[in-house]
């Protein structure tokens, strides 16, 4: 409090000496001793007065979370906005690269989660996986029920249970023994798409978690998952909004531009 870092909802500072008001809500945000810089920037893609697009790098959580504050992508561009009341509409894993969106005003929030109650909104994902020959089938339809798995941060597919996930997936190019997948999902369980390509025989390159955890290791690629695109109809002005991330995935940028073109 002596620093000023507890707040009202305004973003006024309480003081020890603040007069008490009964009901105020206060903000405090932990503080991690000593915590690692960022290693990587995000890069805003657009922004109005109800929205914020966001391309985040691999390795940074969009939440707080552990020693992940200040990094904590919502926490940094508060900052670098100064808008306090910034929200995401939908989650991205630490691991994952790519499009988070925000919204600005509390007010217009629930307008716009909407999109992903209602499934109304395309999410395309982009995913690298090494191919050990050429598969005899390129395209899934991947419906399961996925359920709490070992450790709990872990999920597993839990046999003969009415599915709640589901992905479309499609292969669209083979480069070096490399694979580059669009993944098209119909719903957003935690770690739907990473499972899901491990259950096609496809696990991500890079995937510290699946098919089995393993420890970290510098010579090995970050996750191979990119949320590359979202498009949606703006619920406040019904203009068609589309956004695709800059963020490239070790194929080479001809292969993935190519292959991305071609089957658009």
């Amino acid at each position: 409090m002596a620093r000023g870092l507890i707040t009202t909802s305004n973003g006024q500072i309480v003081r020890e000496t603040s007069p008490y008001s009964h009901g105020l809500t206060v903000f405090y945000v932990k503080e991690v001793r000593s915590e690692p810089p960022c290693n990587r920037a995000e890069t805003i893609v657009y922004q109005d007065a109800e929205i914020l697009v966001v391309d985040k790098p691999h390795g940074m959580t969009v939440t707080p979370a552990g020693s992940y504050i200040a990094r904590a992508l919502v926490n940094r561009l508060q900052e670098r906005t100064g808008i306090r009341d910034l929200a995401p509409l939908h989650r991205l894993d630490r691991d994952t690269a790519g499009l988070v969106l925000f919204c600005i005003k509390p007010e217009a929030r629930g307008r716009y989660h909407q999109l992903f109650a209602r499934g109304t909104i395309e999410r395309e994902y982009h995913a690298v996986a090494t191919l050990r020959e050429s598969p005899l089938e390129r395209h899934w339809v991947v419906k399961n029920h996925l359920a709490p798995g070992e450790p709990w941060f872990r999920r597993r597919i839990a046999e003969h249970e009415p599915s709640n996930a589901i992905t479309k997936i499609d292969l669209i190019a083979i480069r070096n023994g490399l694979g580059l997948f669009r993944l098209l999902p119909g719903t957003g369980k935690k770690h739907q798409l990473r499972v899901h390509m491990c259950s096609i025989g496809f696990p991500i390159l890079g995937d510290p978690l699946y098919p089995e955890m393993r420890d970290f290791d510098s010579s090995t690629p970050p996750l191979q998952l990119l949320a590359a695109r979202l498009a949606f109809i703006d619920p406040l002005t019904g203009a068609r909004r589309e956004f695709k991330s800059s963020i490239r995935l070790i194929l080479p940028d001809e292969v993935l531009e190519s292959a991305i073109d071609n089957s658009a």
